[in-house]
């Protein structure tokens, strides 16, 4: 299959899906339609929709309990967390639905600092259970992340993948049991209340 170079394209849209970028090109695109997400997937651009209601709502939800927990605990130089920005590796810029940085002593830079703890919000479809179980499993640890949270809400688990030096390690944590990680002190994830509030808004829909 023959696609398109980036020289054709000065705005990108879900007409560009499918061209042949450069990481170095697509860390400088500047023009581009802000209803779409856009990752680079070793060279190749993929658009997609924003995500839908139910994992955008659990998402939203899982960064206020975390700045809550900040907050109370007074921990403003421990950990930061964003949704929505790209892990780097060298062919590649993936969309992680929300990012945890811990232990840096400052603000993180997403453009620069790996997360040490990136979360995924599993959606509909066999694609995308490939995508968040396979693929972003391993370009995540490749790219040095420490903890790979998968949280399905249709199997009603947490998938538990930690960075280890002799390779990953993986567990799975049932939704009436508690997870609490060693890179954030005190915080229990709410895994039962995250797959609640995903499921209400899979009701609306």
């Amino acid at each position: 299959m023959n696609f398109p170079s980036a020289d054709s394209f000065f705005f990108l849209g879900p007409e560009s899906a499918g061209i042949l970028m450069t990481p170095e090109e697509f860390d400088g695109v500047e023009d581009y339609d802000d209803e779409y997400r856009y990752e680079l997937v070793h060279g190749v651009l993929v658009v997609t929709p924003f995500p839908s209601p139910p994992e955008a709502g659990a998402n939203d939800l899982l960064g206020y309990l975390l700045l809550a927990h900040r907050e109370k605990y007074g921990l403003e130089s421990g950990f930061d967390t964003l949704p929505h920005v790209c892990i780097r590796t060298n062919t590649s810029r993936r969309l992680v639905n929300r990012s945890i940085w811990t232990g840096l002593g400052r603000i993180a830079d997403p453009r620069r600092d790996v997360p040490t703890i990136a979360v995924e919000f599993v959606s509909a479809g066999r694609r995308n259970r490939q995508r968040d179980y396979m693929d972003k499993r391993q370009e995540y640890m490749e790219a040095g992340v420490r903890e790979y949270w998968i949280i399905d809400r249709f199997q009603r688990t947490l998938t538990l993948v930690h960075n280890e030096s002799q390779g990953p390690e993986e567990r799975v944590i049932q939704e009436n049991e508690t997870y609490r990680s060693a890179r954030l002190p005190d915080f229990p994830l709410p895994l039962r209340q995250l797959i609640t509030e995903a499921n209400r808004w899979a009701e609306a829909e």
